[in-house]
């Protein structure tokens, strides 16, 4: 989680998108709110579970699920 800054890319396990890093809070990665989505979650940041994190590789931190499983496991704040 040390390696992990802020503006970096969050790339599921299949490469698709699924946000940009605002901060590391605790054992969570939060994203950024522009990353937030449409409807009842636009606004809100998401925050991503560390244990999530496969690697971290070069401006990107990749994670160990595909985008849309690491979107359901997201938490809103």
């Amino acid at each position: 989680m040390q390696k992990i800054a802020e503006h970096m890319d969050v790339i599921g396990a299949d490469g698709v998108h699924v946000g940009t890093v605002d901060r590391v809070e605790g054992n969570r990665i939060k994203l950024t709110r522009k990353d937030s989505g449409e409807g009842s979650h636009r606004g809100h940041h998401h925050f991503i579970d560390k244990g999530l994190v496969a690697a971290v590789e070069g401006n990107k931190v990749r994670l160990s699920a595909k985008a849309d499983v690491a979107v359901t496991m997201e938490e809103e704040k």
